[in-house]
């Protein structure tokens, strides 16, 4: 099994910016891709942004030139670095890591962002 725990959530203005962080535990050497998803209140989970084990990523239009996604495979961790944020980025963010074990999810982290 795989268990992935985000950290770096919190609450910031319209303008600002966040980092989250996801490290994954376990059965590591089955992880092909790692990325961030979000659920805001009443809507759908959907995708934020992905990056394969080689670095190719992959980003929803909507944080395209705000967001960056990285990742260390040394420490098994994928980042997320988000700047501009705007209100309708609150939502809370899950991370997912993917590989030969299947889909694994982390708990979340709440992004609340004030306008």
């Amino acid at each position: 099994q795989v268990q992935p725990v985000e950290s770096g959530g919190g609450w910031v203005q319209a303008g600002g910016s966040l980092r989250l962080s996801c490290a994954a535990s376990g059965s590591i050497f089955s992880i092909s891709a790692m990325g961030w998803y979000r659920q805001a209140p009443g809507k759908q989970r959907e995708l934020v942004a992905t990056i394969s084990s080689g670095g190719s990523t992959k980003y929803a239009d909507s944080v395209k030139g705000r967001f960056t996604i990285s990742r260390d495979n040394a420490k098994n961790t994928v980042y997320l670095q988000m700047n501009n944020l705007k209100p309708e980025d609150t939502a809370v963010y899950y991370c997912l890591a993917s590989g030969s074990l299947g889909n694994h999810w982390g708990q979340g982290t709440q992004v609340t962002v004030s306008s």
